[in-house]
């Protein structure tokens, strides 16, 4: 069983009182009072509870992250950033997972307020969760991470992916494609339906048309649900069938790669390829992957610094801080030449 602090008190020969002054305020002990309490916890293994000790102060050293999968290494390498910068400030981080599933979002919400965190980082599934509104009327912070914020009463770190969806339509059709597929289009997420709108915008620029543009669905922004798209377009026909996709994110266009290498679809000489968020796994895929970047460390460190300022709540003035994206090109959608060129030159 483990020590208590009555114990430590017992062994010293001192009060409860004496031992907490000794851990909280050693200064107002004497040194030979002190001494005998260090070496009481030392020999009886005596470790407080820090836990209790915090939650009676009203709130725990601790904050929470909730991402939507943390299967993508895209919310890993934000958690990253987040933890970084709660150790430096001495917190540790709970990591919840809500699946893209708003039940699990908000039982992952219900006891983190009894956790008594000092705020929540969180990027939502689809519509803002009441629980959210909750923790801020009790005085909890809440950051939204990779989400724009709806009002300019809370803090918020995003990216511009109206900007990112327009960078990766627009190097496809400097690449010479004109029939172009976006997957992942069904999703509810407003960062996924930001990013086609900027593919549509572009598209639409080029053509005049949006017949250009493929939307295709899927239930999920998994390696799976590319696959399963990618042999959707494989059994197109040939006039209708995209020569290019943007995926919503890097694991759809790694299963948009695996299933045309398995269907002998050459990528990029055939079917080009563009993802989103150049997670590590991007560039060392086996076509390496052309990606949209965005800085997913230093998305997770602003929003915590941004936690944990509004924490402090010494003079916070709320940010909306959005970062811009980058197109990383790599061997999946370098390789193309413009199909009436190639019909001038015939054979």
């Amino acid at each position: 069983m483990a020590a208590s602090i009555r114990d430590v008190a017992e062994r010293a020969g001192v009060s409860v009182g004496t031992v907490s002054n000794v851990l909280n305020r050693p200064d107002v002990v004497s040194a030979p009072t002190r001494e005998r309490v260090l070496s009481a916890i030392a020999v009886l293994g005596f470790v407080r509870n820090e836990s209790a000790r915090h939650l009676r102060a009203g709130h725990s050293r601790t904050i929470g992250l909730v991402v939507l999968d943390i299967a993508n290494p895209f919310f890993t390498d934000v958690a990253r950033g987040v933890e970084d910068v709660a150790n430096r400030a001495g917190l540790a981080v709970f990591l919840c997972n809500s699946d893209d599933r708003p039940e699990k979002e908000s039982a992952h919400l219900d006891v983190l307020a009894e956790q008594r965190v000092q705020g929540v980082l969180i990027t939502p599934t689809g519509e803002l969760n009441p629980h959210l509104q909750t923790l801020r009327r009790r005085g909890v912070p809440v950051v939204l991470v990779d989400r724009r914020a709806p009002s300019a009463d809370q803090c918020a770190v995003a990216v511009d992916d109206v900007l990112g969806g327009r960078l990766a339509g627009g190097h496809l059709l400097e690449r010479g494609h004109r029939r172009i597929a976006f997957i992942g289009g069904a999703s509810d997420l407003p960062q996924v339906q930001e990013r086609l709108a900027g593919v549509q915008a572009v598209v639409r620029e080029a053509t005049g048309s949006d017949d250009a543009l493929v939307v295709l669905s899927t239930e999920a922004l998994t390696v799976a649900a590319g696959r399963e798209a990618a042999a959707r377009i494989v059994g197109m026909p040939a006039a209708h069938r995209p020569t290019a996709a943007v995926c919503a994110n890097d694991l759809m266009a790694l299963g948009v790669l695996q299933e045309m290498v398995r269907q002998g679809v050459r990528v990029p000489d055939e079917f080009a390829i563009v993802g989103y968020d150049d997670i590590d796994f991007a560039a060392a895929a086996a076509v390496p992957l052309t990606s949209v970047r965005k800085p997913r460390q230093a998305l997770g460190s602003r929003a915590a610094e941004l936690l944990l300022d509004e924490a402090r709540g010494d003079g916070h003035v709320h940010v909306q801080e959005v970062f811009e994206p980058t197109l990383v090109v790599r061997e999946s959608s370098m390789v193309r030449r413009d199909r009436t060129a190639d019909r001038e030159e015939g054979p």
